[in-house]
C-alpha cells in the first residue's frame, strides 16, 4: 500500500489533512484506506501527549508501535496514510527504507502554519487534549522540517493551512509513478547464515571501536574507518560515549535483522558501509 507521511507543528492541522486525503481516496478512487494515527496510540495509554514529549523511552515506544503498524499494512495497492508529528529526519528515513524495501511509494506531506497559529489551535482542543506550552515549545525546537532534496523526503507536498488539498497531485505521486528499487541496505530476506551475524557483529564492533580511539585522538569531525576505505561518519560535533555507540549498534542490528539485505552472503565492507550509513543518518538526526 503506497504511504503518506504526514508531518508539521503539533496543531497544524495533520488529521484534518488525513481525513481529506481518506476521503478522497476511499470516494473517488474507490481504495482501501488505513490511517495509522499517533492520537489513538497515545490515547490507548496512561500518559498525557505533554508528559509523553519529556518521557524519551515512552516516545521512543511510541515511535517503534506506529512504525510497526504501518509497516504490517504496508503493501503494493491502496493507501496508508501515518498521521503523526514524524518530526525527526532519521525516523522518516526509516520509514523510506521500510517503503523501498516493501516496493511500494510514498509521499511526504507537510502541514505548514506559523507557531502563534499552532498554539492557538491547540487551545481550541479539549482541555485533555491540550499540550502544555512547555511541552509545545519543546516540540517546535525539535522539529526537524522535510527537505525536497532528502530522497526520503521526496516528493514533498506542503501545504498552508488554508491551500485545498492537491489529491490529484498525490495520486499521480503514489499511483502513477513506480517506487525506487530496493537496494542492498533495505532488501529484504531470512537471516539463515550463521557466518552472516558473525561477520555483522565483528565489522560493527571494530567500527564503534575505531570511533572511539579516533576521539581518544581528538578527532571530532569526521572518522574514517579503518580498513574500509570510502567509510566516514560523521560525529555530531560532540564526544559519543561508550553506551551511546553501544546504544546504536544495538539498534542497527535489531533494525538490520527486521530488514536485511537482499543475500546473508555479504562482504565486511558491504556490511561496514551499511553501519556507517546507518550511523550518519541516526547522528544527524539527534542533532
Amino acid at each position: 500500500m503506497p504511504l503518506v507521511i504526514l508531518t508539521g507543528f503539533p496543531c497544524s492541522g495533520k488529521s484534518k489533512r488525513s481525513k481529506d486525503i481518506e476521503t478522497y481516496f476511499k470516494i473517488e478512487k474507490g481504495k482501501e484506506v488505513h490511517i495509522v494515527s499517533d492520537n489513538n496510540v497515545i490515547g490507548s495509554t496512561n500518559i498525557t501527549k505533554s508528559d509523553l514529549c519529556f518521557n524519551a523511552q515512552k516516545e521512543k515506544e511510541i515511535r517503534s508501535i506506529l512504525k510497526s503498524e504501518t509497516l504490517r499494512l504496508l503493501g503494493r495497492e491502496n493507501v496508508v496514510i501515518l498521521d503523526a508529528a514524524n518530526y525527526i529526519k532519521g525516523y522518516r528515513y526509516e520509514l523510506y527504507c521500510a517503503s523501498k524495501n516493501s516496493k511500494t511509494t510514498q509521499v511526504t506531506v507537510e502541514c505548514v502554519v506559523n507557531q502563534e497559529q499552532a498554539w492557538q489551535w491547540n487551545q481550541g482542543l479539549a482541555e485533555d487534549q491540550q499540550y502544555t506550552r512547555e511541552a509545545f515549545d519543546a516540540l517546535i525546537m525539535r522539529y526537524e522540517a522535510p527537505d525536497s532534496r532528502n530522497r526520503w523526503d521526496s516528493p514533498l507536498v506542503a501545504l498552508q493551512s488554508e491551500d485545498p488539498t492537491p489529491n490529484e497531485v498525490l495520486d499521480e505521486a503514489l499511483f502513477q509513478r513506480k517506487p525506487p528499487p530496493p537496494n542492498q541496505s533495505t532488501q529484504s530476506a531470512p537471516l539463515s547464515s550463521t557466518n552472516f551475524l558473525y561477520e555483522l557483529d565483528r565489522v560493527t564492533q571494530e567500527i564503534v571501536a575505531s570511533i572511539l580511539s579516533a576521539q581518544k585522538l581528538g578527532i571530532s569531525d569526521e572518522v574514517k574507518i579503518p580498513g574500509f576505505s570510502d567509510c566516514v561518519v560523521s560525529m555530531p560535533g560532540s564526544p559519543l560515549s561508550p553506551a551511546q555507540l553501544a546504544r546504536h549498534r544495538r539498534q542497527f542490528l535489531a533494525y538490520t535483522r527486521l530488514n536485511p539485505p537482499a543475500s546473508p552472503q555479504q562482504s565486511a565492507h558491504q556490511l561496514a558501509h551499511m553501519f556507517v550509513q546507518f550511523l550518519n543518518t541516526t547522528l544527524a538526526g539527534a542533532h
